[in-house]
């Protein structure tokens, strides 16, 4: 088995996670970047990882580094991201991948230029209950699918210099949570939408506070998305058959779905895979695919579900510092 080489740009909370990820797998991260060295030391310190660089720029040009992981403020990704792939790294980007369609566009023709995997961090296109559901439906166990519910609400403080109410860091309820609502929506979805209706309440700074999104396709499955930054709401995802429904809570890094059938109302509880191991998944599935066995990081999804973000703020006239 190949061994690769993982740098992570960026030392947060998901660099914490990456580094345990790799380290219950018996493996751990070669290299450390970030803005502020002296955290990247700590970092480094924290989980024995042998090399820091004292220029961040210095990780795309290390010829040991395989795989870059970026976690750092969206609006800085497709920065890093030219460079990286330019330099013929493969890279794992957390999500929002980028802020729009056209910046996306331009960071897959780079790494199809260079011949290396770029992919976005999406848990949902990972984690093995959602692979366990496309089972189940395939099977015509549910039937024909109809539509598809989701909410997603967090209660962040309202304090507009953070960064989900800062415009200059690219804050917003769209790219911070709609994107795993739309993950979802699409991972079900037998093809894209074609239709979409939206709503949108703004935060004093401008950047998207509530939506409320209509999607529907041309095969009529349809979907309806709640968002919101000072409200909580369920983390839940419904998926409505011709002979059931499907109900999946916490469902970024979702481990149980239960079944309602619709005939008699009886429930089945489906259960695969584990919240807290969300980025071995995905570093176990990044790792075939740049070994060439096997791509399941659905970079045709990221697109699409990018290509309906940026329609929908396009609508809403919401731009960032960067679009304009």
């Amino acid at each position: 088995m190949i061994k690769y080489r993982w740098a992570t740009l960026g030392c947060g909370v998901i660099a914490n996670q990456l580094a345990q990820a790799l380290q219950a797998q018996g493996s751990n991260l070669y290299s450390v970047a970030n803005r502020t060295h002296v955290k990247a030391v700590a970092f480094a310190e924290k989980y024995g990882i042998e090399k820091v660089y004292e220029d961040i720029d210095e990780v795309f040009t290390d010829d040991n580094v395989d795989i870059i992981y970026i976690s750092t403020p969206h609006n800085t990704h497709i920065k890093y991201l030219r460079k990286a792939l330019a330099a013929g790294k493969h890279v794992l980007c957390e999500k929002s991948i980028t802020l729009n369609s056209q910046e996306l566009d331009e960071a897959i023709k780079l790494a199809e230029d260079n011949h290396v995997i770029l992919a976005e961090a999406m848990t949902i296109y990972h984690m093995p209950i959602y692979k366990k559901l496309n089972e189940i439906i395939a099977s015509d166990t549910l039937g024909e699918l109809k539509l598809l519910q989701m909410n997603f609400g967090s209660y962040k403080e309202y304090d507009m210099n953070n960064r989900f109410f800062n415009r200059n860091l690219a804050g917003g309820a769209m790219l911070d949570i709609g994107v795993y609502a739309l993950s979802f929506v699409r991972w079900f979805l037998s093809e894209k939408p074609d239709q979409i209706l939206s709503q949108v309440k703004y935060a004093p700074t401008g950047v998207d506070e509530q939506a409320g999104i209509l999607l529907k396709n041309k095969k009529e499955e349809m979907a309806t998305v709640i968002l919101s930054l000072h409200a909580k709401q369920p983390k839940r995802g419904l998926i409505a058959f011709d002979k059931g429904y499907v109900e999946l809570y916490e469902y970024p890094r979702g481990q149980e779905a239960v079944i309602t059938y619709t005939k008699d109302g009886h429930t089945e509880t489906i259960r695969e895979g584990e919240t807290n191991r969300a980025l071995e998944y995905e570093v176990l599935d990044m790792e075939a695919a740049v070994a060439g066995e096997k791509d399941d990081m659905h970079l045709d999804y990221t697109r699409d579900v990018m290509d309906m973000m940026t329609q929908i703020r396009q609508e809403w006239g919401m731009h960032y510092p960067e679009e304009e």
